[in-house]
C-alpha cells in the first residue's frame, strides 16, 4: 500500500473546540492535497469545509451530538438535517450509549432511523458511533444488529474522546464488529490511532475507514 492508497482510508479529523475558520480552511486544503477520504470537523465548520472541498474527492464529514450522544432524537435529527443543508456529505452520529445500556432501545432506534433516513434521502453517508470502550462484547453485537436494521452505512467504533473513555479502540473491537456486520457495511475504526502501523493493523483487522487527527503522520510513514 502506498501513501495515496492509505490516504483514501482516512477521515482526517479535527474536532477541537475554538478552531478558527482560517485554521479549518487550511486544514481542508491540506486534506484535499493529500487525497484523504474526508475531513471530519464540527458542525459549525461544515460550510467553510464545503466551500474549500467543493468538487474534490475529499468529502465533508461532521459529527452529530458529539461527543456524549445524549441529545434527544428530535435534536439529533434536526442537527443532521441542518448539517446536510450546509454541505455535509457524511454524517457520524454518536449513539445514545446511556439509553442503549439501559435497554431503552426505542430511543436508540428512533434517533438512528431518523438520522439515517435524512442521510439517505440526500445520498449522504451515515456512520453510527457505538462507543465500544463503554460496551461489553454482547452490547457491541447488539449495537451492530440495530445498525444493520436501519441500514447504517458504517459502524464506527468510538468518538476517541479520551477524557471520558476508559480505553482506546482495540483490534478486538474491530474484529468483533467485522464478524457481525454485513460484508457491504463499512467499518470505521477511530480512537487512539496515531501511527502508520496502528492504522495498517486496523485495516488488516477489517476497518474500511480510519478516523484520526494524525493522518499526515500516518501516510508519511509510507513511501510511494
Amino acid at each position: 500500500m502506498n501513501r495515496t492508497e492509505l490516504a483514501r482510508y482516512i477521515d482526517q479529523t479535527n474536532l477541537k473546540p475554538g478552531m478558527t475558520e482560517d485554521y479549518i480552511s487550511n486544514f481542508c486544503k491540506e486534506a484535499k492535497a493529500n487525497s484523504f477520504a474526508s475531513v471530519c470537523i464540527l458542525p459549525n465548520m461544515v460550510s467553510c469545509a464545503a466551500e474549500i472541498l467543493k468538487g474534490s474527492n475529499t468529502k465533508v464529514c461532521t459529527v452529530i451530538s458529539f461527543p456524549l450522544g445524549m441529545d434527544v432524537p428530535n435534536v439529533k435529527i434536526k442537527e443532521a438535517e441542518e448539517a446536510i443543508k450546509m454541505g455535509a456529505q457524511e454524517i457520524d452520529l454518536v449513539m445514545n450509549v446511556s439509553a442503549f445500556k439501559s435497554e431503552m432501545y426505542e430511543i436508540v432506534e428512533e434517533e438512528i432511523s431518523g438520522v439515517v433516513g435524512k442521510c439517505h434521502e440526500q445520498d449522504i453517508i451515515s456512520k453510527l458511533i457505538i462507543e465500544t470502550p463503554l460496551l461489553t462484547e454482547q452490547q457491541i453485537i447488539k449495537a451492530c444488529e440495530i445498525s444493520e436494521k436501519f441500514y447504517v452505512d458504517f459502524v464506527k467504533t468510538s468518538t476517541g474522546f479520551s477524557a471520558m473513555l476508559p480505553r482506546s479502540t482495540s483490534i478486538e473491537d474491530v474484529k468483533l464488529i467485522k464478524k457481525v456486520i454485513k460484508p457491504t457495511t463499512g467499518l470505521k475504526a477511530a480512537g487512539g490511532i496515531k501511527t502508520t502501523q496502528e492504522a495498517l493493523t486496523m485495516i488488516e483487522a477489517g476497518a474500511t475507514r480510519i478516523g484520526t487527527s494524525s493522518g499526515i503522520e500516518i501516510i508519511n510513514g509510507l513511501k510511494d
